[in-house]
C-alpha cells in the first residue's frame, strides 16, 4: 500500500463499497434462476426455453463487458459504475410487469447490463493497490458473485410470501440504494485513466495475444461454469430431488456461497503462490468433481446364483451436495487465480484485457444453460449438464499442460537454460 494514509483510506474505501455495488449487480443478474421456476410452470415452458430465459441476461451482461471495460481505462470505474447501475434500475422494476415469453426475454436483456458491472470494478479497484496486493484486491472484489448465494437466500422468501413479482420490485430498491451509497464512499484519481493517446483499436489488439484467447477458455469454465450452475442448480435441486424451493435454493447456495465468497482467499494464494499454480490445481478438482457429478441415477440388475439382484448407483442429495460445494471453492480460486494471470501479464491494459476474458466467461454462462436444457430435452438424463462441463475441463487441462505445465522443468536446467539464450 501507500504510504499516503488518505490514499490507504480511499483505496479501502472504494474496495468495500464497489464489492457491495458488485454484489447487488450479481444477485439482479442471477434473479432467473429462482423467479424462473414459477415463470417456466405459468408459461409452460420446456428445458431448453427455461434455460435460454436464464440465459437472456447473462447475454447482454457479456457482450458490454469489453466496451465497460475499455470505458473504465478511458473513463474511470466511479462514473462508469455509476451510470451502468442507474441503467439497469428502470428495467429490473419493469420485470414485475411482464406476462409473456418474449416479454420476459426482452426485459431480461436489459436487466442483464448489471452483469458487466464485473469488467468495471476489476481494473478500478486493482489500480488503487500495488502490484504484489492486486490479486488480493480483485479476489474480494470478485467475491460479490456471492450475490448468486444472496438471491438464493432473498428471493425465495420473497416468492412464497408475496409471488414472483415482488422479487424485481425490490431489487430495484437495493439497487437504488446501493448507487446513492457507492457515489458517495467511491473516489477517483485521474492517474489510474490511460493516457488519451491510446486508441480504441490499440486496446482490442490483444484479441489476437493466444495468451488471451487461453485465458478466456479457463475463465469461461470457472466463471461460466458457475453462473450456468448458480442459475440451473435450484431447479435441478426440485426436479431430480423433489425438494421444496425454499430448501433447494438453500442447498443450491451451498455451491453459490462458496464459489463467490472465497474468490478472495484464491486471490491471496494466487498472490503467494503463482497464478499457474493455483490455476492447475483449481482444474484438476473440477475435473474430479464433475466426473463424479456426472454419474446419472442408475438401476441395474445382476443375475447371481441366487436369481436377479437389482441395486441402485446415484448421489444421494448430501453426497451431491458436498461435491457441488468442492467445486464452488475450486471455482471461486479458478475465477481469482485467472486474473491474477491477466494483472501479472498486462499491468497497463487490465480494463481492456479483463473485459475480453470477462466476455468469454460470460458467454460460457450464456450458452451452457441453453445446453445443458437441450441435453435435457434430447437425453432426459439430468446429470447430463455435468457431462458437458466434464468435457470442457478436458480441453483446459490439455491446453494448459501443452503450453505451460510441459515447458516447466523439473529441475530448473530448462528455465537456466532459457534464460542464459535470452541474455
Amino acid at each position: 500500500m501507500s504510504g499516503n494514509p488518505q490514499h490507504n483510506r480511499q483505496a479501502w474505501s472504494v474496495l468495500i463499497v464497489s464489492t457491495l455495488a458488485f454484489t447487488v449487480c450479481f444477485m439482479v443478474w442471477m434473479m432467473f434462476g429462482v423467479i424462473g421456476i414459477p415463470i417456466r410452470k405459468m408459461l409452460g415452458l420446456n428445458a431448453t426455453e427455461f434455460g435460454l430465459l436464464t440465459a437472456m441476461p447473462v447475454l447482454t451482461g457479456s457482450l458490454v463487458r469489453v466496451p465497460l471495460g475499455i470505458w473504465t481505462d478511458r473513463f474511470g470505474g466511479r462514473i462508469v459504475m455509476a451510470c451502468l447501475m442507474a441503467v439497469t434500475v428502470p428495467a429490473i422494476w419493469l420485470m414485475s410487469y411482464a406476462t409473456e415469453y418474449w416479454h420476459f426475454i426482452v426485459i431480461g436483456l436489459f436487466v442483464g447490463l448489471a452483469g458487466g458491472a464485473f469488467s468495471v470494478g476489476t481494473p478500478y479497484v486493482a489500480r488503487w493497490f500495488p502490484k504484489q496486493r492486486q490479486g488480493m484486491a480483485m479476489g474480494v472484489y470478485g467475491a460479490g458473485n456471492s450475490g448468486a448465494a444472496v438471491n438464493k437466500f432473498v428471493a425465495p422468501v420473497l416468492l412464497v410470501a408475496f409471488g414472483w413479482a415482488i422479487v424485481p420490485q425490490v431489487y430495484a430498491a437495493i439497487m437504488l440504494g446501493t448507487l446513492v451509497l457507492f457515489w458517495f464512499f467511491s473516489h477517483s484519481d485521474p492517474s489510474h485513466l490511460v493516457p488519451s493517446h491510446v486508441k480504441f483499436t490499440d486496446q482490442l489488439k490483444a484479441l489476437k495475444d493466444p495468451k488471451v484467447l487461453k485465458y478466456c477458455q479457463y475463465y469461461s469454465i470457472v466463471f461460466g461454469g458457475y453462473v450456468a450452475l448458480s442459475l440451473w442448480m435450484v431447479q435441478y435441486y426440485v426436479g431430480e430431488y423433489g425438494l421444496d424451493i425454499r430448501i433447494a435454493a438453500l442447498l443450491a447456495a451451498c455451491f453459490s456461497l462458496p464459489g463467490g465468497v472465497l474468490r478472495a482467499i484464491g486471490g491471496i494464494l494466487s498472490d503467494k503462490y503463482g497464478a499457474h499454480s493455483v490455476t492447475w490445481w483449481v482444474m484438476w478438482v473440477c475435473w474430479i468433481c464433475l466426473f463424479l457429478l456426472s454419474y446419472p441415477q442408475t438401476d441395474f440388475t445382476v443375475l447371481t446364483v441366487n436369481g436377479p439382484s437389482t441395486f441402485h448407483i446415484g448421489l444421494n442429495v448430501y453426497a451431491f451436495t458436498g461435491l457441488m460445494a468442492v467445486l464452488g471453492v475450486a471455482m471461486a480460486f479458478g475465477k481469482a487465480s485467472v486474473f491474477k494471470y491477466i494483472s501479472d501479464d498486462y499491468p497497463g491494459n487490465i480494463g481492456a484485457i479483463s473485459g475480453i476474458v470477462g466476455l468469454a466467461g460470460g458467454l460460457g454462462g450464456f450458452v451452457l444453460p441453453i445446453m445443458f436444457g437441450l441435453l435435457m430435452d434430447l437425453t432426459g438424463i439430468r446429470s447430463s449438464a455435468f457431462m458437458l462441463m466434464y468435457g470442457v475441463v478436458w480441453v483446459s487441462l490439455i491446453w494448459m499442460y501443452l503450453t505451460e505445465v510441459r515447458q516447466l522443468p523439473l529441475l530448473g536446467g530448462a528455465r537456466s537454460a532459457n534464460r542464459t539464450s535470452k541474455s
